[in-house]
């Protein structure tokens, strides 16, 4: 089972949820673009992600490469928030530390309203 995810506009906001589990560095590369893509069509620039059904297996180097490669795809405008489950927390904040490093906004929260308020600033 791969990455699965749906995704609607709620205000300024693009919202996902996603679930499944990352086979492997390509799934992690497509749902990205896939966001991207859904960004650039209804032009917003904040994104809210709820990961909390989706496993992150990906290796170290590959969560490198995804960040890495998200990161300079990624408008330098957007920011964007990932809700993911605790026990992939440390994947979470390596994967934060490669695209913030690289001038994206991104932060990785265990909560939705947390996530939510440091996306909007509220």
């Amino acid at each position: 089972m791969a990455i699965h995810y749906t995704a609607e506009v709620q205000g300024e906001i693009l919202c996902v949820t996603a679930s499944g589990f990352d086979e492997n560095l390509e799934d992690v590369l497509n749902y990205g673009m896939g966001i991207i893509g859904l960004c650039q069509q209804s032009g917003v620039t904040l994104v809210l992600c709820d990961e909390t059904a989706l496993e992150y297996q990906l290796g170290t180097l590959d969560t490198y490469e995804a960040g890495k490669f998200i990161s300079e795809h990624v408008p330098a405008v957007a920011r964007v928030a990932i809700v993911c489950n605790p026990k992939f927390f440390s994947d979470a904040e390596f994967f934060e530390d490669v695209v913030v490093n690289r001038g994206l906004t991104l932060h990785f929260s265990s909560n939705i309203e947390t996530a939510k308020c440091w996306l909007t600033g509220a």
